[in-house]
């Protein structure tokens, strides 16, 4: 609240006579507007389209008969006033059309005398006409540091301790330092009622909480379109193989989540077969690092106007960067980038503005993205420092296939040791993750219909009867081998 009165008091100096102020949190707006007031002995008004101008500490009352609630009556009250007065005008934004209210409000922001009113507006969001873009300044009010978001946190832990007969509420400090991450980049009461009903569910805050704390914390930020929230994320003992890949990652997992040090990890790039496994990879990210994953999808983001498709993007990267710490998960990023067919050179525009993002961004958002073309990724886009490295997901070895099996038998309840995994493994040479769980589930189908038990002879059985795309697509895949040989990172 010091910082937010001390940038409001710099501006009213500064003879600033319009100033902006995007937020949902009116409330707190009108309590540092109050504090700055009494301390500057200013008399200071609100104005909303319901209850019109009122006055508010002290200063010269308002004529009651005056009708003030239409915005055009309160602003040319405003201009009568020869005091160097503060208007507060929330919601004022849905009459940012009207040419009067525009000429008022552009009269009051060119008054520079020490006599004249000051006028801020409040909202969710504003949106001002071109004429008075230069007039005005923004004030953007500071977010809850870290400390002050374990102190919301406590402050919440406390009251229910009170209202339940001083019964602690359980938690442990590491999961409590997560949450207090996770809570960034929300604002005070938003931080306080996701806190709130992390507490009042069970009275425990447990690691279980943070998918439903970073999806309640989506849900608060509006978003949704382009970006979606993916709440089942996995974890890497359901992930065969990629052993490099997850030492990898194992290394960068407490300065990425802890933000210690400047050379914050940025992203990685998952090039490779199909199916071998590089989505259910970058869902185990944010599953390992408890963090929420968000997904980007290229399809939604193409508008039939000129100009909408980058903004699309630029304001899901915007919200992108408000749910830190995060990891943002970009599928099949080929087919959103690849060269047009056209002359309206969208992906060229949607490139750059993802470049630019991927080489500036200051936020702790950790990019993840796959791709199953090679060819069709432009050379900028992985060149280090935009990503940190490209790993290269291949079909899986004997061993790995083994521990796949066993993944996905020990996932449908099956007893594992019932079955002769080597012989299982040796038997699907050639086929990825996907074809391998492909198998299993056919194979149950089968033993399910004959009323039998699942036997090893049956997935054999079924694995003899298809072909997998290592066979099919044969030239391809070993063109794709080819090329990741000394350009990318092996993830086994």
């Amino acid at each position: 609240m010091k910082n937010d009165i001390h940038d409001l008091a710099l501006l009213l100096d500064s003879r600033v006579r319009l100033i902006l102020v995007e937020t949902w949190e009116e409330s707190r707006v009108l309590e540092a507007i109050g504090m700055l007031a009494i301390k500057r002995a200013q008399t200071w008004y609100t104005w909303n389209h319901v209850e019109g101008l009122r006055r508010l500490g002290f200063g010269s009352d308002l004529d009651a008969s005056e009708e003030t609630a239409d915005p055009d009556k309160a602003l040319e009250r405003i201009r009568r006033d020869n005091q160097p007065s503060l208007y507060v005008l929330c919601d004022l934004h849905p009459f940012l059309d009207s040419p009067r209210v525009v000429r008022q409000l552009k009269m009051l922001a060119m008054n520079h005398d020490e006599s004249a009113p000051t006028v801020l507006l409040v909202s969710h969001a504003l949106t001002l006409p071109p004429e008075l873009r230069r007039l005005a300044s923004r004030l953007s009010l500071s977010m809850p540091s870290a400390e002050q978001l374990m102190a919301i946190v406590r402050e919440e832990a406390a009251k229910w301790s009170e209202q339940n007969q001083g019964k602690r509420v359980r938690t442990d400090n590491q999961t409590l330092e997560q949450v207090v991450r996770n809570l960034r980049g929300t604002t005070y009461a938003e931080a306080r009622q996701l806190a709130r009903k992390l507490i009042h569910d069970d009275g425990a805050i447990t690691r279980d909480d943070l998918p439903v704390l970073n999806h309640a914390k989506f849900g608060l930020l509006g978003m949704n379109g382009v970006l979606s929230f993916e709440y089942e994320t996995a974890h890497f003992s359901e992930v065969g193989g990629l052993r490099s890949l997850k030492s990898w990652l194992n290394e960068r997992q407490q300065t990425f989540t802890a933000g210690v040090g400047i050379d914050v990890p940025k992203g990685l790039l998952l090039v490779g077969v199909q199916g071998a496994g590089k989505s259910l990879a970058a869902k185990s990210v944010a599953g390992v690092w408890g963090l929420p994953l968000l997904r980007l999808d290229f399809a939604c983001l193409y508008d039939k106007y000129i100009g909408e498709t980058e903004k699309n993007l630029r304001e899901a990267l915007q919200l992108a960067d408000t749910m830190e710490s995060c990891v943002l998960w970009i599928d099949e990023i080929e087919k959103g980038l690849a060269p047009d067919t056209g002359e309206s050179g969208v992906s060229r525009r949607l490139l750059g503005t993802l470049l630019t993002w991927m080489a500036e961004r200051k936020s702790r958002v950790f990019l993840v993205a796959t791709a199953n073309d090679v060819s069709q990724l432009p050379p900028e886009l992985i060149r280090k420092g935009r990503i940190d490295e490209m790993f290269f997901v291949d079909l899986p070895g004997e061993d790995v296939r083994a521990d796949i099996f066993a993944i996905h038998l020990t996932r449908r309840e099956l007893p594992v040791e019932a079955f002769d995994l080597p012989a299982l493994a040796a038997t699907s040479e050639g086929f990825s993750g996907a074809e391998i769980e492909q198998a299993v589930v056919s194979a149950v189908y089968a033993a399910a219909a004959r009323q039998e038990p699942l036997r090893t002879e049956d997935l054999v059985d079924t694995l003899c009867s298809t072909s997998p795309l290592s066979v099919v697509m044969a030239e391809r895949i070993d063109a794709l081998r080819a090329w990741a040989q000394g350009r990318a990172v092996m993830a086994d």
